[in-house]
């Protein structure tokens, strides 16, 4: 890395003389110093947006939080417009269940959330909740917002 070689002198009457070369054996960690603190600020800036990051209007209830995972969640997203996505990926109707069996066979976590946009109509999200239970994925989570009525008189 920084690697150079240092002259060795010897003060006698006739002035520099050559001597034996020797390596320089610092290290400069200036450079590696430089790399990682750039390496952090792009990790820094890049992590938020490492979420799924489809736009949806999801409906908002007085339902909690859940608690977060190790694993990334697996995502099925219904939009308004009537596209479905894994993740961020479109799928079709027709290939849900056996992209989603294959993603499952790899992964440790059998949660599957279910995000549903509040325009669309409530017999669709059965359909793809019935669907994804007969295909197996018994563990299914709705996500929704926080923040709405509680349907005692209260707003949330």
């Amino acid at each position: 890395m920084g690697g150079g070689v240092l002259q060795k002198s010897s003060g006698g009457r006739r002035g520099r003389r050559r001597g034996k070369a020797q390596a320089m054996s610092e290290i400069n960690i200036t450079p590696m110093v430089d790399v990682m603190l750039v390496l952090l600020i792009i990790f820094m800036v890049a992590a938020p947006l490492l979420t799924v990051g489809v736009p949806v209007e999801l409906p908002k209830t007085a339902a909690s939080a859940m608690p977060t995972e190790q694993e990334e969640p697996l995502t099925i997203t219904l939009t308004a417009d009537g596209m479905m996505l894994i993740q961020t990926t479109e799928t079709a109707s027709e290939e849900l269940i056996p992209k989603l069996r294959a993603i499952a066979a790899e992964r440790s976590d059998d949660k599957v959330f279910l995000r549903a946009d509040g325009a669309i109509p409530y017999d669709r999200v059965m359909q793809v909740m019935g669907a994804l239970n007969a295909g197996g994925f018994r563990n299914i989570g709705l996500v929704t917002d926080t923040g709405g009525p509680t349907l005692d008189g209260r707003d949330g």
